[in-house]
């Protein structure tokens, strides 16, 4: 995420890294830097120069301690004004009303009907919500189908209505079948259309006097960049929208859309989706993005998704194996599908402050776990249970039944066993301290 333009940043700081004190020389060449950066990320330019001038002028205005050298300074006015510049504090759903009416709107292909179920499951489950989903796009084919698909993944159920052509009479009879039921969110699908389309742009006009919907979300493709601003724009002219949904955020480099799209509308970033998954959809939280960005990692957001995944139960019945050195191939492969659950791989990464820039040259694959999986799988429950007891016959067996090689699994074995051997040190909360104590002092420089 953000990827091209962490990179471009780090560049500019270099300027500074090492200077004594903060001139308006080194300053200004610093701006310029950054400023190119956020414009080759697709940053509106307007909104690029105003960052940097506020960056500049702030800089200029304080007074470098001498135990923080000026790239440290700059880091932290950075993190401040791009938390700012994406709006400064997270922006949730109004859900006060009962119900409250969402309509999803957005262009073609950005998305809507993926991050429609991927709400409803949110709000299922994290907000104790019970949702209707409505399906109001009758121009796509199998529209519909996929969101009867995504309602019965979610457990969430869906108002259609197949022999109809009229999307303001589906979504008004989808809204009142809503309240007939005793849904508390009704949220209603809608065709993607362009700005330009005279035709359709009225007809989504026409479902929001129809529905008075509490909240408009305009959902769109965060990989467009400036032309998601664009698009936003003409959207909210005629929606006035209340937020903004970013879509397919784990695979955009540059960062544009972020960071351009409040300034421009005036309108908050509420979601982002990152990732196919229905998990993969967090609400957005302007200073966790704005470290991201700049490489400090965001942990909250990263204990939020483990804590999620993760059963207080279960880990205390896990802690009590560690104790006991009986950690075993059932509990490290359970442990292999919560880590999965919790996101894509790099997204995790990014979020460990310092891993994202010390890992950025390494290709980190999604399917990584995939020949650890299948080496566990070959085991048979017995092996699974007694790691202990697999011989080199048994390693001989398991690595032709998951279609690696000896190598492979006996360096699985041994990592494993390394692994249980510190987990059941640092479960003694003595032993635990006298590891610290006797690790190095790392040795280090500040930014």
């Amino acid at each position: 995420m953000f990827s091209n333009l962490q990179d471009k940043l780090d560049r500019a700081f270099k300027v500074l890294k090492g200077q004594g004190n903060i001139t308006e020389i080194n300053v200004a060449e610093t701006m310029k830097e950054i400023r190119k950066a956020l414009l080759d990320a697709d940053v509106n330019y307007k909104t690029a120069k105003t960052f940097t001038d506020d960056v500049k002028q702030k800089a200029l205005g304080e007074n470098v301690l001498s135990s923080i050298s000026p790239g440290q300074l700059l880091t932290k006015i950075m993190n401040d004004e791009l938390t700012s510049l994406m709006g400064g504090e997270v922006n949730e759903l109004d859900l006060s009303k009962n119900p409250t009416v969402i309509l999803i709107a957005g262009l073609n292909g950005a998305g809507k009907t993926t991050f429609t179920g991927k709400l409803a499951s949110f709000l299922k489950d994290k907000k104790g919500k019970k949702p209707l989903l409505v399906a109001g796009d009758v121009y796509r084919p199998a529209a519909i189908d996929q969101l009867e698909v995504l309602g019965s993944q979610v457990g969430v159920p869906v108002y259609t209505d197949r022999n109809s052509t009229d999307p303001i009479a589906i979504a008004k009879a989808g809204v009142e079948e809503g309240k007939r039921s005793g849904h508390n969110v009704i949220i209603v699908d809608t065709a993607g259309r362009l700005a330009i389309d005279e035709a359709l742009m009225n007809e989504i006009t026409a479902v929001k006097d129809a529905t008075q919907p509490h909240e408009i979300l305009f959902v769109v493709d965060a990989m467009t960049g400036q032309d998601a601003v664009n698009t936003a724009k003409a959207f909210n002219d005629r929606l006035d929208f209340t937020g903004v949904v970013l879509t397919k955020l784990d695979g955009d480099t540059r960062g544009g859309a972020a960071l351009s799209i409040k300034s421009v509308v005036n309108k908050p970033i509420k979601f982002i989706g990152t990732g196919e998954k229905m998990e993969a959809l967090d609400v957005f939280y302007p200073d966790r993005m704005a470290s991201r960005i700049l490489g400090m990692g965001d942990v909250v957001s990263l204990v939020e998704r483990a804590q999620q995944q993760f059963d207080e139960k279960q880990a205390a019945e896990l802690q009590k194996k560690i104790r006991k050195n009986k950690f075993d191939f059932n509990d490290f492969r359970s442990q292999i599908q919560q880590i999965k659950k919790m996101g894509n791989m790099k997204d995790l990464i990014g979020m460990i402050p310092g891993a994202g820039k010390a890992l950025k040259d390494v290709e980190i694959e999604d399917d990584a776990f995939k020949p650890i999986e299948a080496i566990i799988d070959s085991m048979t429950p017995f092996e699974r249970e007694n790691p202990d007891a697999i011989d080199q016959r048994r390693r001989g067996r398991i690595a032709k039944g998951s279609g690696t090689n000896l190598d492979e699994v006996n360096k699985l074995l041994k990592q494993f066993m390394d692994m249980r051997k510190v987990m059941k040190q640092m479960s003694n909360p003595a032993m635990a301290a006298k590891m610290m104590r006797n690790m190095p002092k790392m040795p280090g420089k500040p930014f």
